[in-house]
This record gives C-alpha cells, sequence and structure tokens, in this order.
C-alpha cells in the first residue's frame, strides 16, 4: 500500500503534530481560568483527577496512568502536599515505594472540581457527542503511537 500525502507533506498546517500542539495548548488556557482560584495549574488537576478516580494510588502507579515519569510527578505532588490537597507517605511494605493520598481537604475538592468539565463544554462550544469523538480519536492515536513505539 502507498501513501498519498499529497504534493506538500511538509505544509504546517497539514500535520498532525501541529493541530495536537496547538489544540493541547489552547484547551490546556481554556483550563488555566477555572482552575487558578484553587490554586492548581493543570498537571496538578490531572494527578488529582487520578486520586479523585482511585486512592490511595502509588507514585508509579500515577506515573503510569498519567503518562508521567516519576521525576516530573515528584515536584507536582510537593506542591500539592504543601496545599494541603494530597499527603505522601513510604509504603510499609516496601520503603522505596511512595504512597499518595487525598486529604480531607482533596477529598472535599472534588465537588467544587465537578463544575469544571461543564465551564469547559460551555466556552468551547461544541457539542458534547463531537467532544467524545474526539476523545475517541485521540484515544486511537494514542493506542497507535503506544504500539509504534514499542515496535509492535
Amino acid at each position: 500500500m502507498q501513501i498519498d500525502l499529497g504534493p506538500n507533506p511538509l505544509e504546517l498546517d497539514r500535520q498532525v503534530c501541529f493541530a495536537l500542539s496547538v489544540a493541547s495548548r489552547s484547551v490546556i488556557a481554556v483550563y488555566r481560568p477555572l482552575l487558578k482560584p484553587f490554586g492548581l495549574t493543570h498537571p496538578q488537576y490531572l494527578v488529582l483527577l487520578a486520586l479523585w478516580d482511585k486512592a490511595p494510588r502509588s507514585v508509579k502507579d500515577l506515573s503510569e496512568v498519567l503518562r508521567a515519569e516519576p521525576a516530573t510527578l515528584s515536584p507536582l505532588l510537593k506542591r500539592l502536599e504543601a496545599q494541603g490537597y494530597v499527603s505522601r507517605r513510604r509504603n510499609r511494605a516496601d520503603e522505596r515505594a511512595l504512597t499518595v493520598d487525598l486529604t480531607e481537604q482533596g477529598r472535599a475538592l472534588r465537588a467544587e472540581a465537578e463544575k469544571i468539565p461543564y465551564h469547559v463544554v460551555e466556552t468551547l462550544g461544541m457539542e458534547v457527542a463531537q467532544l467524545e469523538a474526539l476523545h475517541a480519536v485521540l484515544s486511537q492515536v494514542i493506542a497507535a503511537t503506544d504500539q509504534a513505539l514499542r515496535g509492535e
């Protein structure tokens, strides 16, 4: 099978990487003012989302779920702990493993955070079905890149 990318395969506006990069920065910018009252950055919000889904979690588990290096998560977790949203402690069974859990303040924040997705959808002015379809396509892209990077 031959792939036809047209006469200019390097045209910037046709690049998937460019569209994903701009879309990512743009959507994160929509979240910024919604997270600011809570003193959160978007990466910290993602950590809290993972913990609201399941807590406690090991740093290794958070790293896998969020697809982030533990070294990247460490400063985020320290700041979340300083803000009173999470606690970090050594795992009794394995002193090398660090467990992250929500504090009462972190659990209480969830009720306020539940409003955020509604504000995002409203700000984007898109139908929920469109965003769900976009999510499905992006999930396929993630799976395809995972497979390609594993050499399958």
